[in-house]
C-alpha cells in the first residue's frame, strides 16, 4: 500500500514553546497500482494522532486536503505528503461514478439479495424437513448479515485513508495478491458468472411460459420458439441493457429489479397458501438407499440456502459508488440502506420458503422450484392474468439482476485493458466485452440447464465469500484482542464457513453430475 513519509523536527527548548507552530499532517500517500485496486477518492480528511496542541485551547489541528495535493501553505510545515490518485478507477465501471447514496445502496442490495435464488428455497426443505429447514434458514440469514456488517465497516480505513472498492482488492491487500488469485478470484468471478447463467435459464424458460399464457396456451405461430431460442431472446435483452456504463447508472434498473422481485415472491407464496395444500402432500424425508446420496442431498440443501444469500461479492462495489469523507464516511449511509433492504429480504424469503414447502411438501419440483410448481399445480385454477403478471415480473427481475451481477465481470475485463494500455477502454471495446460475457453465459446455460442442482453448487462455492472470508479479514485488519469475544466469534465463524464451503462444493459437484446424467446436457426443456 501507500508509504507514509514523515519528517520530524527537533523539539525546541521549553522556554520557546510559544513560538512553535503546530504540526499539521496531511493524508497518507496512495501509490498507484497496475490492478484496479486502489480508490480514486480516499478519505480526504484525516486526524493525525501526533498533531500538536495549542497552549491556550489544546485544540487538535486537522488537515483538509484537496483531491489533488496536500496543503502547501507556510514554510513551517513539518511534513509534506502527496496523495497520488489511481487514474484507473476513473475509467472502470464500478468506480467511475461516486454519486451514490443510501437509496441507491438499498436498491442494489435488494436487487442482488432477492431474486431467482428464492424460488428453489422450498427444495432445500424437502431434504432438511421443517425443523432443520427453518433453523438453517434463520442461522444463515443472521450469519450473512453479520459478515455483511463486517464488510461495510472494512470498506474504508481512517488509519490509512484507503478505500477498498472491490472484494478482490481487500482480500489481496489483507492476505497478499497470490492468495487473492488462488482463493478469492475464482469464487468471486464464478459467483457473478454462475448467477448470470442461472438468470438466463430462469429468464428464458419464463419467457416461454409467458408467451404461452399470452397466446392462450395455443401458440401465436405455427412454429413456436424452442427453449434454446427463448434463452437467446432473453440474452439479447440482457446484453442490450448491459451497455449502461457504470454501477451508478443502473440504480434505476436495480430499483425495478427489486420491485419486481418483491412482487413475484409475494404473489407466489400468497397463491400457494390460499390455494391450500395439495392432496396427499407429505413432509416426511425419504432416506435414499445409499447413505452417500442422502448426505450429499442434505449438503446440497445447505448449498441452496447459501445461494439464497449470495451477494456479498457486490457489497464493497456498491459502497464504492458513494462519496466518503472523515465527517461523513460511506459506511453510515451504506449500512442504513442495507438494513432497510434486508428487512424486506427477510419478509420475502421466509414466507416463500415456509409457505411453499407447506403447500407442496415433497412434491415441489426440483427444477424451477416455486415457479414450476405454480404452473404445474395451479395453472388451471389461477387467473391467467395473475400467472402472466408473475411471469413478467420474473423476466424483468432476471434482466435487471443480470446487470448488477455482471458488473464485477465487466469491471475485471476492462481492468485488464486499462492496466496494460494506461488509458480508458474505448466504447466499442467495452461493448464487445459485455457482448462476449453475455453470450458466454448463454452457452453455459444451454449446456447445463438444470437450475436446482446448479444452485447448490453456486451456493457451495459462494460460502467462503459470504460466510468465512469477512471474518478472517476482520481479524487480520482490525486485530481484535486475542481470546476476546470478537476474536472467538470471527475465528469460529471463519473456520466453520471454510469447512462448510468445502463440503457443499463437493456435494454440489456430485449432485450436478448425477442430475446432469439424468437431465442430459445441451437439452433445455
Amino acid at each position: 500500500m501507500g508509504e507514509v513519509v514523515e519528517e520530524s523536527g527537533i523539539n525546541p527548548p521549553a522556554m520557546d514553546t510559544d513560538l512553535v507552530a503546530p504540526v499539521v499532517s496531511a493524508p497518507p500517500m496512495q501509490m498507484q497500482y497496475s490492478t484496479p485496486s486502489w480508490s480514486r477518492k480516499p478519505l480526504l480528511s484525516i486526524e493525525h494522532p501526533n498533531a500538536a496542541s495549542n497552549d491556550n485551547n489544546n485544540t487538535l489541528q486537522n488537515s483538509r486536503t484537496p483531491n489533488f495535493i496536500s496543503p502547501l501553505g507556510s514554510p513551517i510545515r513539518r511534513a509534506l505528503q502527496l496523495t497520488k490518485l489511481d487514474s484507473q478507477d476513473a475509467w472502470l465501471p464500478i468506480t467511475e461514478s461516486r454519486n451514490g447514496n443510501a437509496y441507491y445502496a438499498a436498491f442494489h442490495t435488494l436487487c442482488s439479495g432477492i431474486g431467482i435464488q428464492a424460488l428453489v428455497l422450498p427444495v432445500a426443505f424437502t431434504n432438511l424437513g421443517w425443523t432443520w429447514g427453518i433453523i438453517s434458514l434463520t442461522v444463515a440469514f443472521i450469519w450473512q448479515l453479520y459478515t455483511l456488517r463486517l464488510l461495510v465497516k472494512l470498506h474504508e480505513s481512517t488509519e490509512t485513508g484507503m478505500r477498498y472498492s472491490r472484494y478482490l482488492q481487500i482480500f489481496s491487500a489483507t492476505f497478499g495478491e497470490k492468495m487473492g488469485k488462488i482463493f478469492a478470484l475464482f469464487p468471486i468471478m464464478y459467483l457473478s458468472g454462475g448467477t448470470c447463467v442461472a438468470l438466463i435459464i430462469v429468464g428464458g424458460s419464463t419467457s416461454k411460459l409467458f408467451f404461452q399464457i399470452v397466446c392462450g396456451g395455443h401458440g401465436c405461430s405455427a412454429k413456436p420458439l424452442a427453449s434454446v431460442e427463448w434463452y437467446l431472446v432473453f440474452t439479447c435483452a440482457a446484453v442490450v441493457l448491459s451497455q449502461l456504463p457504470n454501477l451508478n447508472s443502473i440504480a434505476g434498473v436495480s430499483l425495478v429489479g427489486a420491485i419486481t422481485a418483491i412482487g413475484y415472491c409475494t404473489i407466489m407464496w400468497f397463491v400457494s397458501v390460499t390455494e391450500g395444500r395439495l392432496d396427499g402432500v407429505s413432509y416426511d424425508r425419504v432416506k435414499p438407499e445409499s447413505n452417500i446420496v442422502w448426505i450429499f442431498g442434505i449438503l446440497n440443501a445447505f448449498g441452496i440456502i447459501a445461494f439464497a444469500f449470495r451477494g456479498h461479492n457486490l457489497t464493497l462495489e456498491i459502497q464504492a459508488t458513494m462519496p466518503s469523507s472523515e465527517t461523513k464516511p460511506s459506511h453510515i449511509p451504506m449500512w442504513r440502506g442495507v438494513q432497510v433492504a434486508y428487512v424486506i429480504v427477510a419478509v420475502c424469503l421466509f414466507p416463500l420458503a415456509i409457505g411453499g414447502y407447506w403447500a407442496y411438501g415433497r412434491k415441489i419440483p426440483e427444477n424451477g422450484g416455486m415457479l414450476t410448481a405454480i404452473y404445474a399445480y395451479h395453472g388451471r385454477d389461477t387467473s391467467p392474468a395473475v400467472l402472466g403478471l408473475t411471469s413478467l415480473l420474473v423476466i424483468v427481475n432476471a434482466v435487471s439482476s443480470f446487470q448488477i451481477y455482471g458488473m464485477p465481470m465487466f469491471d475485471h475485463m476492462e481492468s485488464k485493458y486499462t492496466s496494460r494500455k494506461n488509458m480508458p477502454c474505448p466504447w466499442w471495446l467495452r461493448a464487445v466485452f459485455r457482448v462476449m460475457f453475455g453470450y458466454g453465459c448463454f452457452f453455459v446455460a444451454v449446456a447445463i440447464p438444470f437450475l436446482g442442482s446448479f444452485a447448490g453448487l453456486i451456493g457451495g462455492i459462494a460460502v467462503p465469500v459470504t460466510f468465512a472470508y469477512p471474518c478472517f479479514m476482520w481479524i487480520k485488519i482490525k486485530k481484535p484482542k486475542k481470546y476476546s469475544i470478537m476474536w472467538w466469534i470471527n475465528w469460529g465463524l471463519g473456520v466453520s464457513g471454510m469447512l462448510l464451503g468445502v463440503l457443499l462444493t463437493a456435494a454440489g459437484i456430485y449432485v450436478v453430475i448425477d442430475t446432469g446424467i439424468q437431465v442430459s446436457f445441451f437439452k433445455p426443456n
